[in-house]
């Protein structure tokens, strides 16, 4: 069972990389992304964005994001396919 089934606000996942030296507008960029693209992953379930993200922070998804990553009946871990979610 997840112990905080918030998921962080904008301005803390802003705040953490900027702990951590970079910037998103960096991290995206270091994806080979636009500066911007990764905001997306802020706004709207976007795996791959969250999952760089994540890396960037040294931590899984699912502690930024719960909402995204836990059932929220079963409480267990989802598997997200980044790959499967840019599918149309």
């Amino acid at each position: 069972m997840i112990m905080n089934n918030h998921d962080w606000h904008q301005a803390d996942i802003i705040a953490a990389l900027r702990k951590k030296g970079t910037t998103l507008a960096a991290v995206s960029r270091a994806a080979g992304l636009g500066s911007s693209t990764l905001s997306n992953a802020l706004a709207r379930p976007w795996p791959k964005g969250e999952i760089i993200i994540a890396q960037a922070l040294g931590i899984h998804p699912s502690i930024i994001w719960p909402s995204r990553y836990y059932d929220p009946k079963t409480f267990e871990l989802m598997q997200r396919n980044p790959r499967a979610a840019n599918r149309v």
